[in-house]
This record gives structure tokens, C-alpha cells and sequence, in this order.
């Protein structure tokens, strides 16, 4: 109590619930990730660990208040921001912190710098530097993000606090998506307590009324407070989820070489179209190849051969394929937005697509690419059709054209020779207009490959009812629309 009687601002943050202990969950099993049940098909990369869940806190209010070894302020290159939290934090501070930041001379982006918390609760005041979003530079702006929450977590470690108050770095005016940077800030942490739990007692995420709502969303995704939490929040983790640091993966900036030159490891029935990257390692510089962009420069320029052109297209689409292989792709699985069933009554495999099971808004496209090459490789080394129901779809649903334009460009030759049609189940006005414009402008040898198909039994006069695995909700609207049908093996149409 001050003088007058007043209860004082200052939270000590040993009196503030931990994540572990708050509401929605009850804690269950051990602190060991090995207590996943024994042959589960779980495999979270961020298992249910009470240990580190007890290190974590997600408090709203001021980060300045936070009596703790050390608190975050976000600012710019010369530590002379004036947004909300720097504003507090030399208001709470007194002017000794600006003579201070004077001497330290700013602070690139992605990196920190620490001063005294002169008169805050704090002892240290540990200032970073957040990254300006611009869409069109997306992943230079992730890396430089997680390197702030690395270097702030760094410091700490390297001058052995025991508590941190985490502000959300990025600011407002600096653009960046709360929902995005909330993943990269949560992964970022968490991988540093499995690493380095043993040095920092609590880390205190520090949030507004604006960011609250988003932290409980996503927080269970990183730090699930028991195995069916865990469970639960597996299916809907961002595709990309980082390296064993959290950092991005950023596959174009990999390097190729072999693992261990001269001693190839493959199986017997290997085929030398894929052995130039069948044999890759998985260490840092196992990723080596030639020069990409002078490869496409001189394609643009007209300067390949054909030959060369398709070489270096089958290559790319083998890098593809490499990386659906080794990439963990059950997030985009667990949709069920692509599947193989049955054969059209021209004996050729059917492929469906479900249009409302694609959050085009919540996905990884790149996963979303590899997940098709990883399905549809095998499937098109012979002739194949492809249904894609577009019932019920909203905006959310609908890809882009620039993502099925790059779809169309990457998969290798046998896709376009072998699909023979593709049926767009229940289209609007409005998605024949596109489609038409697609395929005239944008792409070649598709348009004469697309059937638009208004109603389930049209569809049945190509593709039996018994080999075609049709969602409920398809069966439902179609009824609604058109009718109940009944089955009557009708001749099929030459198509």
C-alpha cells in the first residue's frame, strides 16, 4: 500500500495463474511427452508437457506493471518509437531510460538490446526491433520476427533471468497479422523451454483486450494443457510450424548436396528418373542445386532448348515430389478435401475433390501443392478423371488462380496427358465465368477437359453411384435442388 492507501499497480507475476492451471482444461498424465498412449497415431510436434506449461503465463494487462527480471519493449530501428507500449514504458521508466537508449545507438531489426529498468519493477528492459509487414516479402518479414522473440529469449538466457514479460512485438503500425505473428511468437517460445527450460523459471505473454481473444485460440495449439487437448488441437496446426528452434522453413533458400557423395542409398526398384534427389540428405547442406534463377532467365529468354526446358521442369517437379514425401502432411490430410475412389465407366481412376473442405484462408498453399503431388503422383502414371464438387462452397474455399495456375505449371507432363476430364459438380454463374476465363487465358489444353455437371445424375451417366464416395452434405443439396434419384444404369455418353 502507498501512503494514501492505495493498492499499488505492480503485479508480482508469482501471483498470477499459471497456463497450466487455467480454465477450460484439466491437467492429465505426467510432465513427460512420452505419455502419449503407446502406439497412438498422435505425433504432435508440440505434445502435452505440464513442465513447460508451468512456465507459461497469458496475462491481459500493461507488461510495464509486471514485477519480473526483465520485460519486452517492441520499438524501431532507433528506439524511438512512440507506439502504446514504448510510450508506458518510458513513462514508467523516467527520462534516465532515454539518455540511456541514446548510448546504445538503435537496434536492427531482429535483434535486442537490453537497458536497465530504472524505475519500473523490472529489473532490465530488454528492447527489440519488429519487422515492417509487407505481403509481397512475407517470409523475409516471419524470419525477422521470430529472430526478435529468439534474441529477446537469448539475452535472457545469457544473462540467466529467471522471469520475462513478453509485450506482442508486433506493433500496429508495423502491419503484421496478429493471428500470424501469435503462431510464430507461441512456437518460438515453446521451443525455447524444451531446449532451455531449465534456465527461465516464467515467461509472461503480456496482452490487450484486442489480443487476449487471439492468445486463447491459439495458445492450446502450442502448449495443450493435457493429451486430449493435444489431440484435439492437432488437425488444426498451421502447416508450416518451423524448425526444432521454431524458426521458418523456408524451402528455396535450402542448399542440395548429397549426404555422403559416392555412396548412394536407395532401394532396388528406384527408377533413374528420381535418383537425383532420391539419394538427398537431410543436414543443412544436403539440399544443393544449380542456379534457379539463371535457369528461368534464360528460359524467358529463350535461350533453353526445349529439351533443356522440359529437363530442368521435370526437375523442379522431382524437388516437389522429394519434399511430399518427407514433409509431414496430416494437417492438410485430416481435410479430406482429395481422395481416390473408384473408375468411370471408361475404366479410368476417379479422383474427387470437396471444395467445402478447402479453408483456403487457414492452410499452407505450398502444403496444400504437396499434398496433391504426394496423392496424385502414383495416380497419374495412367489415364484418370477428376471430380470436384463445388457445392455449398463459400470465398473461403475458392484457390486462387495464381495458386492453380502454379499447381498446373509444377506437376509433371503425365497430369496433363493422362487426365482426360475434369467434372465441376454443381456450378454457379459465376464459376463458369471464371473457369471460362481460366482456361482461355491462363492455361492451355484444359478447357476442352472441363465438363460442367449440374446434377448428381448427370454425373452417374459418367461415374457409376457405387464408385464414387460422395459426401452426405453433396447428396443432401442435390436432393434438395433437383430431387431424389433412383439408379437405373444408364448408357454412357461418349466423353
Amino acid at each position: 500500500m502507498d501512503p494514501l492507501g492505495a493498492r499499488s499497480p505492480i503485479v508480482d507475476i508469482q501471483t498470477l495463474p499459471g497456463w497450466a492451471h487455467s480454465s477450460g482444461q484439466a491437467e492429465t498424465g505426467s510432465s513427460s511427452s512420452s505419455e502419449l498412449q503407446p502406439g497412438s497415431a498422435i505425433s504432435s510436434p508440440f505434445p502435452y508437457r505440464k513442465d513447460i506449461n508451468d512456465k507459461v503465463i497469458l496475462w491481459k494487462g500493461d507488461v510495464v506493471l509486471l514485477s519480473c527480471t526483465a520485460i519486452v519493449n517492441t520499438s524501431n530501428e532507433t528506439l524511438s518509437d512512440k507506439n502504446a507500449i514504448s510510450e508506458s514504458i518510458h513513462l514508467h521508466a523516467g527520462p534516465e531510460l532515454r539518455d540511456e537508449l541514446q548510448k546504445l545507438k538503435g537496434c536492427r531489426t531482429g535483434e535486442a538490446k537490453m537497458t536497465k529498468g530504472f524505475n519500473l519493477a523490472a529489473r532490465f528492459i530488454i528492447h527489440t526491433v519488429g519487422p515492417r509487414y509487407n505481403a509481397k516479402y512475407r517470409t523475409a518479414a516471419e524470419s525477422s520476427l521470430y529472430s526478435c522473440y529468439r534474441s529477446v529469449l537469448l539475452l535472457a538466457r545469457e544473462h540467466s533471468m529467471s522471469s520475462i514479460g513478453l509485450c506482442v512485438i508486433n506493433t500496429p503500425k508495423r502491419g503484421y497479422p496478429l493471428e500470424d505473428a501469435t503462431n510464430i511468437a507461441l512456437r518460438t517460445v515453446r521451443r525455447f523451454l524444451e531446449k532451455h527450460g531449465d534456465t527461465i523459471e516464467t515467461v509472461v505473454f503480456a496482452v490487450t483486450d484486442l489480443e487476449e481473444a487471439t492468445y486463447m485460440k491459439l495458445m492450446p495449439l502450442y502448449f495443450p494443457r493435457s493429451l486430449e487437448e493435444e489431440r484435439r488441437c492437432l488437425p488444426i496446426l498451421p502447416a508450416d510450424v518451423g524448425n526444432a528452434e521454431g524458426e521458418p522453413v523456408i524451402a528455396e533458400r535450402q542448399i542440395r548436396i548429397l549426404d555422403k557423395p559416392g555412396i548412394p542409398h536407395y532401394d532396388d526398384d528406384s527408377d533413374d528418373e528420381h535418383l537425383e534427389l532420391e539419394y538427398i540428405g537431410t543436414h543443412a547442406f544436403a539440399k544443393m542445386e544449380g542456379d534457379i534463377d539463371k535457369q528461368r532467365r534464360l528460359i524467358l529468354q529463350g535461350q533453353m532448348s526445349e529439351a533443356a526446358v522440359q529437363k530442368a521442369h521435370q526437375r523442379n517437379y522431382n524437388r516437389w515430389l522429394c519434399r511430399a514425401r518427407a514433409d509431414d502432411l496430416s494437417g492438410v490430410a485430416s481435410l479430406k478435401a482429395l481422395y481416390q475412389t473408384g473408375y468411370d465407366k471408361f475404366g479410368r481412376t476417379v479422383v474427387v475433390i470437396v471444395g467445402r473442405n478447402i479453408p483456403v484462408t487457414l492452410i499452407d498453399p505450398d502444403k496444400a501443392l504437396l499434398y496433391f503431388i504426394h496423392i496424385m503422383d502414383h495416380i497419374a502414371a495412367r489415364e484418370f478423371v477428376m471430380v470436384y464438387f463445388h457445392t455449398l462452397t463459400s470465398d473461403h474455399n475458392h484457390p486462387d488462380s495464381e495458386f492453380i495456375k502454379k499447381l498446373y505449371d509444377i506437376v509433371d507432363v503425365k497430369y496433363k496427358k493422362n487426365m482426360k476430364a475434369f467434372y465441376f459438380v454443381h456450378p454457379t454463374f459465376r464459376s463458369k465465368v471464371m473457369t471460362w476465363m481460366f482456361t482461355t487465358f491462363s492455361v492451355s489444353g484444359l478447357k476442352d477437359k472441363v465438363h460442367h455437371v449440374e446434377t448428381l445424375p448427370q454425373l452417374f451417366t459418367l461415374i457409376s453411384p457405387e464408385q464414387i464416395d460422395i459426401p452426405p452434405f453433396v447428396l443432401e443439396y442435390d436432393a434438395r435442388v433437383n430431387g431424389p434419384y433412383q439408379y437405373s444404369c444408364p448408357s454412357s455418353p461418349d466423353l
